[in-house]
């Protein structure tokens, strides 16, 4: 039995914090808006881990 890594969607492009009381975080991916993170939203659904993971590139200094 393989357990799901977890995903940081805090360190994905495609999550953005929400001024919407009701759903805080949201994934442009999936065109969501949830009060969990974006992939514990994904799991519980589908049953597997979030598929649009892409890693935010880093600021250039």
């Amino acid at each position: 039995m393989t357990e799901n890594p977890r995903i940081d969607c805090m360190k994905c492009k495609y999550f953005y914090i929400t001024w919407d009381p009701v759903g805080p975080r949201g994934c442009k991916a999936f065109g969501f808006k949830t009060k969990t993170m974006p992939s514990l939203t994904v799991l519980s659904s589908s049953g597997k881990p979030c598929l649009q993971f892409e890693a935010k590139q880093k600021a250039k200094a």
